[in-house]
């Protein structure tokens, strides 16, 4: 099977039942695809701060700690490996779950070889590290 890109305002996404029969509905299924990419850069910024997010909800609900500490003990929790907590591996594995989900899915929108939906994958990737990346940690990179 010879793979190449294409052009169709027709090709099915996901299943034969998403299949853009106008213009508009093309249009909107390529909408879909970058708002469905800024989610994803959107995952992984929140991905890379998780332990500073953790942090924060720890501090505000069990301990007394000023706020201008809760970077630092972040780090420090980082370091030290904190105990494990049921609550926290179930928010780490849901997020996990979640983004292997969506970069699945995106995945299959480019295997389709339709040029459109891989240039609205690459759109929203820009518009996602355009809004989100600053917040990203290095690894998401």
């Amino acid at each position: 099977m010879i793979m190449v890109f294409f052009s169709s305002s027709s090709t099915p996404l996901y299943s034969e039942r998403w299949t853009p029969k106008t213009t508009g509905q093309y249009a909107g299924t390529c909408i879909f695809l970058i708002i469905l990419a800024t989610i994803f850069r959107a995952l992984l910024a929140v991905r890379g701060n998780i332990d500073t997010l953790m942090a924060r909800w720890h501090h505000r609900h069990h301990t007394s700690l000023p706020q201008s500490d809760v970077a630092e003990a972040a780090k420090h929790r980082a370091l030290d490996r904190a105990p494990w907590r049921v609550n926290d591996a179930l928010l780490l594995a849901t997020l996990d779950t979640l983004l292997t989900g969506v970069g699945y899915l995106l995945m299959l929108a480019v295997m389709t070889m339709n040029v459109g939906y891989f240039l609205s994958v690459l759109g929203g990737a820009f518009l996602g590290s355009f809004v989100f990346g600053r917040l990203a940690g290095p690894a998401a990179h």
